[in-house]
């Protein structure tokens, strides 16, 4: 079971779609108990960096996905599921986000006029490390993103993939069992499908390693 994180607001439904498209056995929840006996999670996101913070913190869904990680299962955020990962947004001045990865999340430049801010369409990734949510996909990908704000990770050994529109633009990582991409695997075409694969095989993996441990 791969639980899908609502919080209130986010792009659930098509996330929730693609998985199901894919064969996985999907759960929408809030529920903190639901969340921690689920075999992986996925954290989607769209909205305000402060105000989703805010919402997670006060229907203690914060806690429970710092502790989700903890445990060791696969966990995936998408699009602003990446940016709540990291300590600060300049989106959202004082607002503390989940610390979790080392970086801060900055505007992407519009380089005097010249590029269209939100970033909506479609960008190649170069990707830095071929396991993970890239196993069997090669060259440079075409990804789907839609966002105003870009992540310049403080580790970038944890950096899988790069674009660029205005900056380099740090458009996935992976640190452990914690996946995260800027752009939107589930509006990605078959691209996008098979990283979603890829993260329902690595979730299966581990949900069969466990129960061999038990």
């Amino acid at each position: 079971m791969i639980a899908v994180i609502d919080y209130g607001a986010g792009n659930i439904q098509s996330v929730c779609k693609a998985l199901q498209y894919i064969n996985c056995d999907v759960t929408v929840t809030s529920n903190p108990d639901e969340i921690m006996k689920a075999d992986g999670a996925v954290l989607p996101g769209v909205g305000s960096f402060g105000d989703t913070m805010n919402t997670m913190t006060n229907f203690g869904i914060k806690d429970t996905v710092i502790e989700y990680t903890k445990t060791g299962k696969p966990f995936l955020g998408i699009c602003l599921g990446l940016q709540l990962l990291f300590g600060e947004s300049q989106e959202s001045p004082g607002v503390k986000g989940l610390s979790l990865l080392e970086g801060s999340i900055k505007k992407i430049p519009n380089n005097g006029g010249t590029l269209k801010i939100p970033h909506i369409g479609w960008n190649n990734l170069n990707i830095k490390n071929g396991g993970g949510l890239f196993k069997g996909i090669n060259g440079s990908p075409y990804v789907y993103f839609v966002h105003s704000f870009y992540l310049d990770a403080g580790d970038k050994s944890i950096v899988t993939s790069q674009t660029e529109y205005g900056a380099v633009i740090d458009a996935s990582v992976q640190k452990g069992n914690i996946y995260a991409t800027q752009f939107h695997p589930e509006k990605s075409g078959e691209t996008g499908l098979k990283m979603l694969s890829n993260f329902a095989d690595i979730v299966n993996k581990h949900r069969k390693a466990e129960n061999y441990v038990r």
